[in-house]
């Protein structure tokens, strides 16, 4: 009976010993010289492995890279288990991943010199339940980019938090098929932006407290131009009102403060079901690029194909920052809900000497069930001055020609219960 008993006993200890041994988990340990150890971890990683890194506060003095396919990085919480970059003697990021198939999941990343989390050419790249912070709050000198995926392909972001960013919190450049879901960005300049990017649905986060709360732009002279196919739905834009802290040259630092959401030079952004209060320079906002001197001629400046329907729409627009600050005294103090600077012509100057006018039709369309304000500023021209404008307050076409978008299905991604078609 008692050789029996031994012999369970020991038989139960070679079955741990074996789930300890999981080819497939590698568990990273708390010790010294940190950095070296990780980042040879991360190094010796093979596809199909899990990296699981422990509670607790880790030290960094340099950046850490990623370049093994198909792999996690899991921590124990964003909370929880904290690379901290405080001590950071580069100007890098602090995690770099440049393989396809990644994940990242449950961990903090703070202060950062350079961005947060950079992922560059990495497909089916997922970020998950990740924080990325700067400790002291809104500065210039802070990271630019929180969560910052480009060049990639099926682009998944869900249940981050970012604070701090002296650009945007979560930025997505020049990548196909995104979805944004679930993240808390705040006291960032741009809480989320999707730019010179396609097939982006953006929904169910909270930008709060930041300049603007979502942006999503087009910008000339980058590899890829021609944004477009974006829904933003089901988000709440609050108060977005921190003073502009953008470095200086940055496309960001222009974005007046107390913008809920900015469309730039997008075709076929389609927003509905989100609330927008407390943004003092306009809860919605429609424009076109505002430099004049465009010498792409790939790109088109104008935002384009734009439907608007069925949001939420609180106080706001009473303390108008930028070149819209003079029209808040003379429309009464108080801007729309939605305001479209309405152009419809630019000018393209690709070699320097002779600009030739180019103009399109622009599809704008409102429908909402409950009271919105709009205005159209009439500003023929993009980049034009908006001190020269013409408002006009009729609501444009209420969208039924508009064809829905379909939603974004990305091949890493099992959708939450209850998600939306459209």
């Amino acid at each position: 009976m008692l050789r029996a008993l031994v012999g369970a006993v020991v038989g139960v200890g070679l079955l741990a010993a074996c789930e300890r041994a999981d080819p497939n988990v590698v568990q990273f340990t708390a010790g010294p010289d940190v950095q070296t150890r990780l980042q040879e971890t991360l190094i010796a990683l093979k596809p199909g492995q899990t990296l699981q890194l422990p509670e607790g506060r880790f030290e960094f003095v340099d950046g850490l890279s990623l370049d093994v396919p198909n792999v996690r990085i899991v921590g124990a919480g964003h909370d929880k288990t904290i690379l901290s970059f405080a001590n950071q003697e580069g100007a890098g990021e602090g995690l770099l991943v440049t393989s396809d198939g990644v994940t990242l999941e449950g961990f903090g990343v703070e202060d950062t010199k350079g961005d947060g989390i950079k992922s560059k050419g990495a497909d089916n790249i997922t970020y998950r339940n990740v924080r990325v912070e700067w400790m002291r709050g809104p500065h210039t000198d802070n990271g630019a980019y929180g969560v910052y995926p480009v060049e990639s392909e099926n682009v998944l972001i869900d249940g981050v938090i970012v604070r701090g960013c002296s650009d945007a919190g979560v930025y997505v450049g020049q990548s196909n098929n995104i979805i944004v879901r679930n993240s808390l960005l705040e006291q960032n300049v741009a809480g989320i932006e999707i730019e010179n990017s396609r097939n982006a649905d953006v929904y169910d986060n909270i930008t709060r407290n930041n300049t603007a709360g979502l942006l999503v732009f087009d910008l000339p002279g980058l590899p890829m131009v021609g944004g477009g196919n974006i829904r933003v739905f089901r988000n709440k834009s609050l108060d977005n009102d921190t003073p502009n802290f953008g470095k200086p040259g940055a496309i960001v630092s222009s974005v007046p403060k107390g913008v809920g959401l900015l469309v730039m030079a997008n075709s076929n952004v389609q927003v509905f079901d989100n609330e927008f209060a407390g943004n003092g320079t306009g809860h919605v906002l429609v424009v076109s690029y505002r430099y004049k001197d465009i010498k792409d001629p790939r790109y088109n400046p104008l935002p384009r194909d734009v439907m608007i329907h069925h949001n939420a729409f609180g106080p706001g627009g009473t303390d108008p920052d930028g070149d819209l600050a003079p029209l808040g005294p003379a429309l009464g103090g108080k801007m729309p809900d939605i305001l479209w600077d309405g152009a419809t012509s630019w000018t393209l100057n690709e070699d320097g000497k002779d600009p030739a006018v180019r103009s399109e039709p622009v599809k704008f369309s409102i429908r909402n069930e409950g009271p919105v304000s709009f205005l159209n500023l009439n500003v023929a021209m993009a980049g034009g001055d908006f001190a020269a404008a013409q408002p006009d307050m009729n609501v444009p076409g209420d969208g039924t020609d508009f064809p829905e978008l379909p939603p974004i299905v990305l091949p890493q991604d099992t959708p939450p219960a209850g998600a939306p078609a459209s």
